[in-house]
């Protein structure tokens, strides 16, 4: 028999981009691979990308529309919509009505919503989760530059003789891309500088790392500033296409470069590296964005490199890595609040009006409307009172989410376009509507590096699934304007995308990609990756070389900055800095990557890194549960204690929800304080309490079918014979036979047990005919166990699983640090010991460990050189 062919497509994770073959197979599943010939990743994939396959099943999907709860039909559920959404604007004017989107759409289906909102409904509501990580880049670019432009490409970090890395984690964060870096550091010697208040995976093999403080990143670039001014190494003749050069100069020499707490030398050493490569570019990410000055510490950075002319050349210039598979999409098509379609500027009324006249609009806002902050704020006070979100899950990931989730659950209206109804926000609808997923979708995406890639379809829409394109357009024709969305295809938006872009391009502007606007279906179809802009007078390359820029006289702007320290006081009371992000294996709210049992086994629960010292202070011991507080909100999470978090600071994951931990909404502790140019929150310096949970009793289980949970603490992952969970509790049960029985929904279930009242202790394990449908152990201190090994043995026969470890005679993989090869510790230890592997690369020429991805690679060395410590002690 003939296997299927495969299908180019996208990637939905990160915005790198990376391009994949897929290829159906039977049951309904899908073979995923790197597509060697993307530029993006050239056949690399992470982790995440890897696990692809394990994420497309049908279990958990929303398959019809739902009103109230009860299933319905299309025709209901959308008429229902639209007349709410109608009688709402006809009572309270369009600013009552919001969409809140994400860059999880297709640009196609981005642009629909766009036009919908702005063009149709005559409201700038429209707001998305892009604002949470790289509004302060759009804004920052668009001080300097007049226009929100990436300069450079992928390529630039292959030709780079310095790469610096400022607020990004790009090991775990963007592995395809640190891989390239790491592979040209191999190649060319390329220097690798990491400025991040952690040491990060990404300091693994960098020359220098730079713990700066919390939010210092304006006083260090100023410093570097003051210094190229000072070393002679400013550019005259590019300065000569800027503006503000002498004011950005005097505020830089104004400033301490003490503020950064670096070390002198190391600072010293930083700038002469800097100043002293010609090649060097700056790659940024959410440690700078995430901030209530992230646009100034954009702009700081803008600033080295247009004062140095490094801009715009091959291995040189400022890169901004995006976070979602299309939040430059959603840029491109004006999915925030305060922008156009086509990179116009919704204040500017000359674009206004050429995007109304394109669009046959019956009027545009003039002003813009409310960023996300501001927009729950809106929703909590009753001044929006019908909200849309689609594909993203604010009830978790917005500051003071407990109060966003308030504010959403008392809305009068509130649709949620998802693809499963088992997420915070989903849970809150009025109306559910059932999309299409990854690897159902078909439309385009724009990666970090302006490439413009296909995601194509490779599995049908299943149950009565639609694109989103095609739901927002049936709601505008529902609404009374049919004849603007009146699209068939996604092809016909590209091409109505592409055509407006072209009178963008008729102002002067970037984004131009109008010799793409008569693509007929083959053309489309066939679409290769495509890096804008795409116009009959220019194609792809860099911007800003040529010293033209977008303001109105051409150029570009430097600006007169000055450090401002994180806005939420700490004190006595809340003494520690809270930094939240992204951990390798997991992406935003796991509805995806919490499918997939390999991602679930590198780090099964949520977690807070605390240096040794001050755990030891606070009485916290190594898996120790850890509550933290703040006036905003409250979490328990797992103590992890490390020397790579500086003293005073503790960094916690954002990714568990009130689906997988309740108590660890991270963002519950994150004050709504936001940039007062991007309004970007700053998500990265709130400050808390901490102290010990003090849990009556700490238990593991183990499940073939979902648990039902409602202890103080529980955490649920994925393994591939059920779940696993971690569990805390305040009180105990009177029967742990019949607790156990009722968490693990197993009310008839035979029941093996060890139960010592005395000591707190329980082992519970319940069988039906002769299987394990489950396991619960339980102790007064965390339980010491082989959580690994436990995990495997829901559904076989497993008669010794009260043991909690495996026979001696079965070797025990341990703990998975290899994702990509579901390579366990034990079994990495056993052959590092007995092959004598002396180096990361041997252990993937052995084990395959850190051959694909690459982001455990610090792990592995990290390992061995705790191996070689131990052996030395001996």
């Amino acid at each position: 028999m003939t296997a299927a062919p495969e299908i180019r497509s996208t990637c939905p994770y990160c915005g790198v981009g990376c391009g994949v073959l897929l290829r159906r197979e039977g049951g309904g599943g899908l073979a995923v691979r790197g597509d060697p010939a993307h530029p993006a990743n050239r056949g690399r994939l992470c982790s995440k990308g890897s696990a692809l396959g394990e994420t497309v099943g049908l279990e958990g999907r929303l398959l019809s529309p739902r009103v109230l709860g009860r299933d319905t039909d299309w025709d209901t559920a959308l008429d229902h919509v639209a007349t709410r959404f109608r009688d709402t604007i006809a009572t309270h004017g369009p600013d009552s009505v919001a969409f809140y989107v994400s860059g999880q759409l297709l640009t196609e289906d981005y642009y629909v919503a766009n036009k919908l909102m702005k063009g149709f409904i005559g409201s700038a509501n429209i707001d998305t989760n892009s604002r949470l990580c790289m509004a302060s880049t759009v804004a920052g670019h668009r001080r300097a530059f007049g226009s929100d432009t990436v300069p450079g490409t992928y390529d630039d970090l292959e030709e780079a003789d310095l790469v610096v890395l400022v607020g990004s984690n790009l090991a775990w964060c963007h592995p395809v891309l640190h891989q390239r870096l790491l592979a040209a550091r191999k190649a060319r010697g390329t220097q690798i500088v990491v400025i991040d208040p952690r040491r990060t995976a990404s300091c693994d093999g960098a020359d220098l790392h730079l713990p700066l403080a919390p939010g210092s990143d304006v006083a260090l670039f100023n410093h570097v500033l003051a210094e190229i001014d000072r070393a002679g190494a400013v550019d005259p003749d590019f300065l000569t296409r800027t503006e503000g050069i002498e004011a950005a100069l005097a505020a830089a020499r104004a400033e301490d470069p003490g503020l950064t707490g670096l070390d002198p030398g190391d600072l010293a050493a930083f700038c002469r590296m800097w100043i002293g490569t010609t090649r060097v570019v700056t790659v940024f990410s959410q440690g700078v964005n995430q901030s209530s000055s992230g646009s100034d510490k954009v702009n700081a950075i803008l600033n080295c490199h247009l004062a140095t002319g490094r801009i715009g050349r091959p291995g040189m210039g400022p890169f901004s890595v995006t976070g979602q598979p299309n939040a430059m999409g959603g840029r491109e098509v004006g999915g925030l609040a305060n922008m156009l379609a086509a990179h116009l500027d919704l204040d500017n009324p000359g674009h206004r009006a050429a995007v109304q006249g394109f669009w046959q609009a019956p009027a545009l806002p003039q002003a813009p409307g409310l960023k996300a902050v501001d927009m729950f704020r809106a929703v909590a006070d009753g001044r929006i009172r019908a909200l849309w979100v689609i594909h993203t899950n604010p009830a978790v990931t917005l500051p003071q989410a407990d109060q966003v989730r308030d504010a959403i659950a008392a809305c009068p209206f509130v649709v949620v376009s998802d693809i499963t109804a088992a997420t915070d926000t989903a849970r809150l609808a009025h109306v559910l509507l059932p999309a299409t997923a990854w690897g159902e979708k078909d439309g385009t995406v724009t990666n970090s590096d302006r490439t413009i890639s296909r995601q194509r379809a490779a599995l049908p829409a299943p149950g009565a699934a639609r694109p989103d394109w095609d739901i927002l357009a049936e709601l505008g024709r529902r609404m009374g304007w049919a004849r603007a969305f009146d699209y068939a295809s996604p092809a016909e938006i590209f091409r109505e995308h592409a055509a407006l872009s072209g009178i963008a391009g008729g102002f002067g502007r970037d984004f131009d990609i109008s010799a793409l606007a008569g693509l007929d279906a083959a053309g489309y179809a066939a679409l290769p990756p495509t890096r804008w802009p795409v116009s009959a007078t220019r194609q792809g390359g860099r911007f800003f070389g040529d010293g033209r820029f977008y303001h109105p006289d051409g150029k570009a702007r430097l600006l007169a900055l000055r450090h401002r320290p994180p806005v939420t006081a700490g004190g006595a009371r809340h003494p520690f800095t809270l930094n939240t992000g992204r951990i390798r294996d997991q992406w935003h709210t796991m509805t995806r990557t919490g499918l997939s049992p390999r991602l679930s086994a590198h780090l099964a629960e949520p977690f807070l890194d605390i240096h040794p010292a001050d755990a030891g202070d606070l009485g916290i011991a190594p898996a120790d549960l850890v509550q933290v507080q703040n006036p905003t909100g409250r979490a328990i999470l797992r103590a992890r204690l490390t020397p790579v978090q500086a003293r005073g600071q503790v960094f916690a994951p954002i990714h568990w929800t009130g689906e997988t931990a309740p108590s660890a909404r991270i963002d519950a502790l994150v004050p709504p304080v936001t940039d007062p140019v991007s309004g970007q929150p700053e998500s990265k310096a709130a400050r808390v309490a901490l102290r010990r949970f003090d849990a009556a009793w700490y238990g593991f289980a183990v499940s073939v079918t979902a648990p039902a949970f409602d202890s103080a603490y529980w955490a649920l992952a994925r393994t591939t014979a059920g779940y696993r969970a971690e569990l805390a509790g305040q009180t105990e049960p009177e029967d742990w036979v019949e607790e156990a029985r009722r968490l693990l929904r197993a009310p008839g279930a035979e029941a093996l047990s060890i139960l010592d009242a005395a000591r707190g202790r329980a082992r519970v394990a319940l069988y039906q005919e002769g299987r394990l449908l489950g396991a619960l152990y339980v102790a007064r201190e965390p339980v010491a166990l082989l959580r690994d090994h436990l995990a495997t043995l829901p559904g076989t026969e497993a008669r010794q699983a009260l043991a909690g470890r495996p026979p001696a005679d079965q070797p025990d993989p341990g703990p998975v640090l290899c994702a990509c090869f579901n390579v366990g510790v034990n079994t990495l230890v056993h052959a590092i010991e007995t092959q004598q592997l002396m180096d990361v690369d041997a252990i993937g020429a052995a084990l395959q460990a850190g051959s694909n991805c690459g982001s455990c690679r610090p792990e592995l060395a990290a390992l061995l050189n705790s191996l070689r410590q131990r052996q030395a002690a001996e």
